[in-house]
Protein backbone atom coordinates (compact mmCIF):
# COMPACT_ATOMS: atom_id res chain seq x y z
CA UNK A 1 0.00 0.00 0.00
CA UNK A 2 1.22 3.35 -0.70
CA UNK A 3 1.19 6.19 1.88
CA UNK A 4 1.01 10.21 1.33
CA UNK A 5 0.15 12.89 3.37
CA UNK A 6 -1.37 15.22 1.17
CA UNK A 7 -0.95 19.47 1.47
CA UNK A 8 -4.16 20.96 3.23
CA UNK A 9 -4.19 23.84 5.19
CA UNK A 10 -2.11 23.99 7.57
CA UNK A 11 -2.28 20.43 7.42
CA UNK A 12 -2.26 17.47 6.11
CA UNK A 13 -4.68 14.54 4.61
CA UNK A 14 -3.59 11.15 4.43
CA UNK A 15 -3.86 8.77 1.10
CA UNK A 16 -3.38 5.26 0.71
CA UNK A 17 -3.79 3.20 -2.31
CA UNK A 18 -2.93 0.31 -3.64
CA UNK A 19 0.77 0.03 -5.21
CA UNK A 20 -0.63 -1.16 -8.34
CA UNK A 21 -3.08 1.57 -8.63
CA UNK A 22 0.18 4.07 -8.54
CA UNK A 23 1.81 4.94 -12.18
CA UNK A 24 3.90 7.52 -10.73
CA UNK A 25 4.36 9.73 -7.70
CA UNK A 26 6.24 13.29 -9.25
CA UNK A 27 7.43 15.63 -6.67
CA UNK A 28 10.20 18.10 -6.55
CA UNK A 29 13.74 17.41 -5.34
CA UNK A 30 13.60 20.22 -3.27
CA UNK A 31 12.45 18.00 -0.66
CA UNK A 32 15.88 16.39 -0.76
CA UNK A 33 18.11 19.17 -1.08
CA UNK A 34 20.07 19.97 2.00
CA UNK A 35 20.55 23.69 2.54
CA UNK A 36 24.32 24.87 3.42
CA UNK A 37 23.13 26.53 6.35
CA UNK A 38 20.36 27.54 8.97
CA UNK A 39 18.34 29.96 6.66
CA UNK A 40 19.39 33.40 8.31
CA UNK A 41 22.61 31.86 7.05
CA UNK A 42 21.48 31.54 3.88
CA UNK A 43 19.99 34.48 3.61
CA UNK A 44 23.01 36.33 5.13
CA UNK A 45 24.93 34.70 2.93
CA UNK A 46 23.60 36.11 -0.37
CA UNK A 47 23.53 39.63 0.89
CA UNK A 48 27.07 39.29 1.45
CA UNK A 49 27.60 38.06 -2.36
CA UNK A 50 25.30 39.54 -4.42
CA UNK A 51 25.28 38.37 -8.18
CA UNK A 52 25.31 41.41 -10.60
CA UNK A 53 25.19 43.90 -8.35
CA UNK A 54 27.05 45.78 -4.92
CA UNK A 55 25.53 44.82 -1.71
CA UNK A 56 22.80 46.97 -1.18
CA UNK A 57 24.60 48.12 2.26
CA UNK A 58 26.81 50.41 -0.25
CA UNK A 59 23.80 50.48 -2.56
CA UNK A 60 22.02 52.39 0.15
CA UNK A 61 25.32 54.34 1.46
CA UNK A 62 23.67 58.79 1.16
CA UNK A 63 20.53 57.34 0.12
CA UNK A 64 17.38 59.31 1.88
CA UNK A 65 14.45 57.31 0.80
CA UNK A 66 14.66 53.38 0.54
CA UNK A 67 11.77 51.54 -0.70
CA UNK A 68 11.61 47.79 -0.02
CA UNK A 69 8.79 45.56 -1.46
CA UNK A 70 7.05 42.64 -0.18
CA UNK A 71 4.92 40.16 -0.92
CA UNK A 72 1.63 40.15 0.39
CA UNK A 73 -0.82 37.75 2.82
CA UNK A 74 -1.35 34.65 -0.13
CA UNK A 75 2.52 34.41 -0.83
CA UNK A 76 4.79 32.33 2.03
CA UNK A 77 7.96 34.12 1.57
CA UNK A 78 9.36 33.64 5.02
CA UNK A 79 9.78 37.73 5.64
CA UNK A 80 10.05 37.22 9.88
CA UNK A 81 13.70 35.94 8.72
CA UNK A 82 13.90 37.90 5.97
CA UNK A 83 13.16 40.96 6.45
CA UNK A 84 15.26 42.03 9.79
CA UNK A 85 18.05 40.41 7.64
CA UNK A 86 17.60 43.18 4.67
CA UNK A 87 16.69 45.68 6.87
CA UNK A 88 19.83 45.90 8.98
CA UNK A 89 21.62 45.74 5.97
CA UNK A 90 20.23 48.65 4.03
CA UNK A 91 20.68 50.59 7.41
CA UNK A 92 24.28 49.42 7.89
CA UNK A 93 26.14 52.53 6.17
CA UNK A 94 23.25 54.61 6.89
CA UNK A 95 21.29 54.00 10.39
CA UNK A 96 19.17 57.15 9.40
CA UNK A 97 17.61 56.53 6.09
CA UNK A 98 13.84 56.69 5.82
CA UNK A 99 12.65 53.26 4.89
CA UNK A 100 8.92 52.13 3.42
CA UNK A 101 8.01 48.85 2.99
CA UNK A 102 5.39 48.61 0.44
CA UNK A 103 3.11 44.87 -0.13
CA UNK A 104 2.66 43.76 -3.19
CA UNK A 105 -0.50 42.77 -3.30
CA UNK A 106 -1.26 43.03 -7.38
CA UNK A 107 -4.96 43.01 -7.98
CA UNK A 108 -5.88 40.79 -4.60
CA UNK A 109 -7.45 41.88 -1.22
CA UNK A 110 -6.03 44.30 1.04
CA UNK A 111 -3.96 42.49 3.36
CA UNK A 112 -5.03 43.14 7.51
CA UNK A 113 -2.68 44.27 10.06
CA UNK A 114 -3.25 40.66 11.54
CA UNK A 115 -2.31 38.95 8.33
CA UNK A 116 1.30 41.64 8.57
CA UNK A 117 1.83 40.89 12.09
CA UNK A 118 1.78 36.93 10.60
CA UNK A 119 3.79 37.62 7.95
CA UNK A 120 6.28 40.34 9.23
CA UNK A 121 6.25 40.20 13.12
CA UNK A 122 4.63 42.21 15.63
CA UNK A 123 7.92 44.38 15.79
CA UNK A 124 8.36 45.42 12.27
CA UNK A 125 4.58 46.26 11.89
CA UNK A 126 5.08 48.21 14.97
CA UNK A 127 8.36 50.09 14.45
CA UNK A 128 8.45 49.98 10.12
CA UNK A 129 6.01 52.51 7.82
CA UNK A 130 4.19 49.97 6.21
CA UNK A 131 1.83 50.99 2.67
CA UNK A 132 -0.28 48.42 1.41
CA UNK A 133 -0.47 48.85 -1.98
CA UNK A 134 -4.30 49.46 -3.82
CA UNK A 135 -4.32 48.92 -7.60
CA UNK A 136 -7.43 50.85 -7.90
CA UNK A 137 -6.54 54.11 -6.86
CA UNK A 138 -5.53 55.88 -9.96
CA UNK A 139 -4.52 58.67 -8.18
CA UNK A 140 -1.53 56.87 -6.52
CA UNK A 141 -0.01 55.60 -9.87
CA UNK A 142 2.74 57.12 -11.65
CA UNK A 143 3.14 56.40 -15.86
CA UNK A 144 6.47 54.99 -16.00
CA UNK A 145 6.19 53.91 -20.08
CA UNK A 146 4.67 51.90 -22.67
CA UNK A 147 5.36 47.93 -22.42
CA UNK A 148 7.13 45.76 -25.03
CA UNK A 149 3.16 44.57 -26.02
CA UNK A 150 2.32 47.85 -25.82
CA UNK A 151 0.45 48.84 -22.81
CA UNK A 152 0.50 51.32 -20.64
CA UNK A 153 2.39 51.16 -17.20
CA UNK A 154 1.34 52.77 -14.34
CA UNK A 155 3.25 51.87 -11.10
CA UNK A 156 2.65 52.76 -7.42
CA UNK A 157 4.07 56.59 -7.17
CA UNK A 158 6.14 55.30 -4.18
CA UNK A 159 8.78 54.13 -6.69
CA UNK A 160 9.37 57.66 -8.04
CA UNK A 161 9.48 59.37 -4.34
CA UNK A 162 12.22 56.47 -3.25
CA UNK A 163 15.59 56.86 -4.52
CA UNK A 164 16.31 53.44 -3.62
CA UNK A 165 13.86 50.74 -4.59
CA UNK A 166 14.92 46.93 -3.37
CA UNK A 167 12.60 43.93 -3.09
CA UNK A 168 12.22 40.45 -1.45
CA UNK A 169 9.82 37.52 -2.45
CA UNK A 170 10.36 33.27 -3.41
CA UNK A 171 11.11 31.65 -6.60
CA UNK A 172 8.69 28.63 -7.54
CA UNK A 173 7.55 27.51 -11.04
CA UNK A 174 5.01 29.98 -12.14
CA UNK A 175 2.16 28.56 -14.22
CA UNK A 176 2.28 31.74 -16.71
CA UNK A 177 5.35 33.95 -15.66
CA UNK A 178 7.46 30.86 -15.79
CA UNK A 179 8.83 31.86 -12.15
CA UNK A 180 7.67 33.39 -9.36
CA UNK A 181 10.25 36.25 -8.04
CA UNK A 182 12.31 39.05 -9.30
CA UNK A 183 10.74 40.79 -11.64
CA UNK A 184 6.73 39.93 -10.18
CA UNK A 185 7.47 42.36 -7.44
CA UNK A 186 6.54 44.91 -9.53
CA UNK A 187 4.27 43.78 -12.16
CA UNK A 188 2.06 42.44 -10.92
CA UNK A 189 3.22 43.47 -7.36
CA UNK A 190 2.67 47.38 -7.52
CA UNK A 191 0.98 47.80 -10.72
CA UNK A 192 -1.98 49.68 -11.54
CA UNK A 193 -4.96 47.64 -12.82
CA UNK A 194 -5.21 48.63 -16.23
CA UNK A 195 -1.35 47.34 -16.65
CA UNK A 196 -2.39 44.20 -14.32
CA UNK A 197 -5.43 43.81 -16.76
CA UNK A 198 -3.13 44.28 -19.81
CA UNK A 199 -0.32 42.17 -19.05
CA UNK A 200 -2.83 39.42 -18.51
CA UNK A 201 -4.33 39.23 -21.33
CA UNK A 202 -6.02 36.51 -23.29
CA UNK A 203 -3.68 36.28 -26.19
CA UNK A 204 -0.70 36.18 -23.44
CA UNK A 205 -2.41 33.14 -21.34
CA UNK A 206 -2.77 31.15 -24.59
CA UNK A 207 0.56 31.39 -26.09
CA UNK A 208 2.71 28.37 -25.84
CA UNK A 209 6.04 29.86 -24.05
CA UNK A 210 3.89 31.38 -20.58
CA UNK A 211 3.90 28.24 -19.06
CA UNK A 212 5.71 27.11 -15.74
CA UNK A 213 9.57 26.88 -16.01
CA UNK A 214 9.65 29.27 -19.22
CA UNK A 215 11.32 32.56 -19.36
CA UNK A 216 12.68 32.72 -22.91
CA UNK A 217 10.28 33.63 -25.45
CA UNK A 218 7.33 34.13 -22.66
CA UNK A 219 5.41 37.66 -23.25
CA UNK A 220 4.35 37.96 -19.41
CA UNK A 221 7.60 37.90 -18.32
CA UNK A 222 9.26 40.36 -21.13
CA UNK A 223 6.57 42.70 -20.27
CA UNK A 224 7.45 42.20 -16.26
CA UNK A 225 10.85 42.87 -16.24
CA UNK A 226 10.74 45.41 -18.68
CA UNK A 227 8.68 47.22 -15.80
CA UNK A 228 11.02 45.81 -13.17
CA UNK A 229 14.03 48.29 -14.58
CA UNK A 230 11.46 51.24 -15.90
CA UNK A 231 10.83 51.22 -12.21
CA UNK A 232 14.14 51.23 -11.15
CA UNK A 233 14.10 48.03 -9.45
CA UNK A 234 18.26 47.94 -8.05
CA UNK A 235 18.42 45.13 -5.42
CA UNK A 236 16.19 42.05 -4.83
CA UNK A 237 16.40 38.91 -2.10
CA UNK A 238 15.00 35.86 -3.15
CA UNK A 239 14.82 33.04 -1.38
CA UNK A 240 13.46 29.27 -1.93
CA UNK A 241 11.40 27.22 -0.18
CA UNK A 242 10.46 23.56 0.39
CA UNK A 243 7.40 22.06 1.36
CA UNK A 244 7.22 22.74 4.91
CA UNK A 245 8.07 26.83 4.13
CA UNK A 246 11.51 26.57 5.40
CA UNK A 247 14.86 28.26 3.33
CA UNK A 248 17.05 26.36 1.58
CA UNK A 249 18.79 28.95 -0.58
CA UNK A 250 18.87 32.04 -1.04
CA UNK A 251 20.15 34.84 -3.88
CA UNK A 252 20.80 38.37 -3.74
CA UNK A 253 21.37 41.18 -6.17
CA UNK A 254 20.38 42.54 -9.97
CA UNK A 255 16.92 42.16 -10.62
CA UNK A 256 17.73 39.90 -13.77
CA UNK A 257 20.56 38.04 -12.90
CA UNK A 258 20.17 37.04 -9.38
CA UNK A 259 16.55 36.36 -10.09
CA UNK A 260 17.63 33.55 -13.22
CA UNK A 261 19.97 32.38 -10.86
CA UNK A 262 17.65 31.26 -8.49
CA UNK A 263 15.39 30.23 -11.69
CA UNK A 264 17.71 28.04 -12.80
CA UNK A 265 18.36 25.99 -9.46
CA UNK A 266 14.49 25.82 -8.85
CA UNK A 267 14.06 24.37 -12.40
CA UNK A 268 17.19 21.53 -11.32
CA UNK A 269 15.04 20.53 -8.32
CA UNK A 270 11.16 21.09 -9.79
CA UNK A 271 11.45 20.15 -13.66
CA UNK A 272 10.12 16.32 -14.28
CA UNK A 273 8.57 14.16 -16.68
CA UNK A 274 4.80 14.01 -17.66
CA UNK A 275 3.06 10.68 -16.45
CA UNK A 276 -0.24 10.60 -18.43
CA UNK A 277 -2.83 8.78 -16.30
CA UNK A 278 -6.60 8.77 -16.98
CA UNK A 279 -6.69 9.70 -12.50
CA UNK A 280 -4.41 13.10 -11.04
CA UNK A 281 -4.47 13.22 -7.37
CA UNK A 282 -2.43 16.83 -6.76
CA UNK A 283 -2.39 19.49 -4.84
CA UNK A 284 -2.05 23.36 -3.93
CA UNK A 285 0.57 22.91 -1.19
CA UNK A 286 -1.00 23.70 1.58
CA UNK A 287 -1.56 27.44 3.18
CA UNK A 288 -0.85 30.14 2.58
CA UNK A 289 -1.79 29.24 -1.40
CA UNK A 290 -4.74 27.26 -0.59
CA UNK A 291 -7.19 29.61 0.83
CA UNK A 292 -9.48 30.06 -2.01
CA UNK A 293 -10.38 28.41 -5.47
CA UNK A 294 -8.43 31.20 -7.74
CA UNK A 295 -4.68 30.33 -6.46
CA UNK A 296 -6.02 26.53 -6.55
CA UNK A 297 -5.86 26.67 -10.46
CA UNK A 298 -2.12 26.70 -10.19
CA UNK A 299 -1.55 23.65 -8.59
CA UNK A 300 -4.17 21.94 -11.38
CA UNK A 301 -1.78 23.19 -14.00
CA UNK A 302 0.46 20.28 -12.83
CA UNK A 303 -2.46 17.70 -12.98
CA UNK A 304 -2.89 19.18 -16.47
CA UNK A 305 0.02 18.47 -17.93
CA UNK A 306 -0.51 14.84 -17.12
CA UNK A 307 -4.33 13.65 -17.21
CA UNK A 308 -5.61 12.44 -20.23
CA UNK A 309 -8.30 13.83 -22.02
CA UNK A 310 -11.61 12.95 -20.88
CA UNK A 311 -9.79 12.02 -17.31
CA UNK A 312 -10.19 13.30 -13.63
CA UNK A 313 -8.36 15.63 -11.94
CA UNK A 314 -8.63 15.20 -8.15
CA UNK A 315 -6.96 18.22 -6.48
CA UNK A 316 -6.59 18.56 -2.21
CA UNK A 317 -7.18 23.00 -1.46
CA UNK A 318 -8.97 23.72 1.66
CA UNK A 319 -10.45 27.28 -0.13
CA UNK A 320 -11.41 28.59 2.94
CA UNK A 321 -12.14 31.99 1.84
CA UNK A 322 -14.30 30.78 -1.21
CA UNK A 323 -14.00 31.43 -4.87
CA UNK A 324 -11.05 34.52 -4.38
CA UNK A 325 -13.38 37.02 -6.06
CA UNK A 326 -16.57 37.72 -7.70
CA UNK A 327 -15.67 38.26 -11.19
CA UNK A 328 -13.59 34.82 -11.23
CA UNK A 329 -16.52 32.68 -9.86
CA UNK A 330 -19.23 34.62 -12.38
CA UNK A 331 -16.91 34.28 -15.24
CA UNK A 332 -17.24 30.22 -14.87
CA UNK A 333 -20.58 30.18 -13.15
CA UNK A 334 -22.70 31.80 -15.62
CA UNK A 335 -21.63 30.45 -18.59
CA UNK A 336 -24.00 27.42 -19.08
CA UNK A 337 -20.70 25.31 -19.65
CA UNK A 338 -16.60 25.08 -19.19
CA UNK A 339 -16.57 25.01 -23.12
CA UNK A 340 -18.47 28.00 -23.43
CA UNK A 341 -16.74 30.09 -20.67
CA UNK A 342 -13.44 29.20 -22.96
CA UNK A 343 -14.60 29.91 -26.25
CA UNK A 344 -15.99 33.60 -24.61
CA UNK A 345 -12.57 34.36 -22.79
CA UNK A 346 -10.07 33.46 -25.49
CA UNK A 347 -11.79 35.87 -27.68
CA UNK A 348 -10.97 38.82 -25.75
CA UNK A 349 -8.72 41.61 -26.91
CA UNK A 350 -5.89 42.84 -24.38
CA UNK A 351 -7.35 46.17 -24.22
CA UNK A 352 -10.78 44.57 -23.25
CA UNK A 353 -9.37 42.36 -20.94
CA UNK A 354 -11.84 41.51 -17.49
CA UNK A 355 -10.48 41.13 -14.15
CA UNK A 356 -9.51 38.13 -13.16
CA UNK A 357 -10.21 36.58 -16.68
CA UNK A 358 -6.87 35.00 -16.61
CA UNK A 359 -7.80 32.37 -14.01
CA UNK A 360 -10.78 31.65 -15.62
CA UNK A 361 -9.32 31.47 -18.39
CA UNK A 362 -6.89 28.64 -17.53
CA UNK A 363 -9.61 27.19 -15.28
CA UNK A 364 -11.79 26.74 -18.37
CA UNK A 365 -8.88 25.41 -20.25
CA UNK A 366 -8.47 22.89 -17.97
CA UNK A 367 -12.07 21.74 -17.78
CA UNK A 368 -12.36 21.21 -21.57
CA UNK A 369 -9.46 18.57 -21.22
CA UNK A 370 -10.79 16.59 -18.33
CA UNK A 371 -13.51 16.45 -14.93
CA UNK A 372 -12.20 18.50 -11.59
CA UNK A 373 -12.73 17.36 -7.79
CA UNK A 374 -12.35 19.67 -5.10
CA UNK A 375 -11.24 18.10 -1.79
CA UNK A 376 -12.10 20.26 0.94
CA UNK A 377 -14.05 20.32 4.33
CA UNK A 378 -13.98 24.14 4.96
CA UNK A 379 -14.99 25.40 0.97
CA UNK A 380 -19.00 26.35 -0.05
CA UNK A 381 -19.56 22.95 -2.01
CA UNK A 382 -21.98 25.07 -4.10
CA UNK A 383 -19.85 27.43 -4.95
CA UNK A 384 -17.44 25.08 -6.56
CA UNK A 385 -20.46 23.02 -8.35
CA UNK A 386 -21.66 26.13 -9.83
CA UNK A 387 -18.20 26.67 -11.90
CA UNK A 388 -18.55 23.07 -13.26
CA UNK A 389 -16.50 20.73 -10.80
CA UNK A 390 -17.54 18.49 -7.84
CA UNK A 391 -16.41 19.01 -4.41
CA UNK A 392 -16.17 16.47 -1.70
CA UNK A 393 -14.77 16.02 1.96
CA UNK A 394 -12.00 13.47 1.77
CA UNK A 395 -9.51 12.24 -0.73
CA UNK A 396 -11.32 8.82 -0.62
CA UNK A 397 -14.41 9.95 -1.33
CA UNK A 398 -13.02 12.06 -4.36
CA UNK A 399 -10.96 8.78 -5.62
CA UNK A 400 -13.87 6.68 -5.38
CA UNK A 401 -16.41 9.11 -7.16
CA UNK A 402 -13.75 9.26 -9.96
CA UNK A 403 -13.43 5.70 -10.40
CA UNK A 404 -17.07 5.26 -10.95
CA UNK A 405 -16.82 8.57 -13.49
CA UNK A 406 -14.51 6.68 -15.58
CA UNK A 407 -16.28 3.29 -15.12
CA UNK A 408 -13.10 1.51 -13.29
CA UNK A 409 -10.18 1.57 -10.98
CA UNK A 410 -7.83 3.58 -13.33
CA UNK A 411 -4.03 3.79 -12.51
CA UNK A 412 -3.09 7.46 -10.65
CA UNK A 413 -0.40 9.60 -11.14
CA UNK A 414 0.04 11.45 -7.86
CA UNK A 415 1.60 15.13 -7.61
CA UNK A 416 1.82 15.82 -3.52
CA UNK A 417 2.43 19.31 -4.33
CA UNK A 418 1.66 20.89 -7.52
CA UNK A 419 2.64 24.26 -6.79
CA UNK A 420 6.75 23.01 -6.38
CA UNK A 421 7.06 20.56 -9.52
CA UNK A 422 7.05 21.95 -13.49
CA UNK A 423 5.74 19.44 -15.37
CA UNK A 424 7.02 19.06 -19.14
Amino acid sequence: MAHFDLPYARTRLPLDLPDSRVKAVLTSRAESYVPAGTQSELVAEALANPIGSPGVSELARGKKHVLVITSDHTRPVPSRITMPLYLAAIRKNNPGVKITILIATGMHRPTTREELIAKLGEDIVAHETIVVHDAYRNEDMTFKGILPSGGELWLNKLVDEADLICSEGFIEPHFFAGFSGGRKSILPGVASQKTVLWNHNALFIADKMARAGNLTGNPIHEDMLFAAKAAGLAFILNVVINSDKEIIAAFAGDVEQAHRAGCELVAGMAQVAPVPADLVITTNGGYPLDQNLYQTVKGMTAGEACVNEGGVLIIVSSCVDGSGGDFFYHLLADAPSAEAASAALNGVAPSETEFDQWEAQILARILCRCRVIVVSTDADKAMIRAMHMECVDTVEEAVALADRWLGREAPVTVIPDGIAVIVR
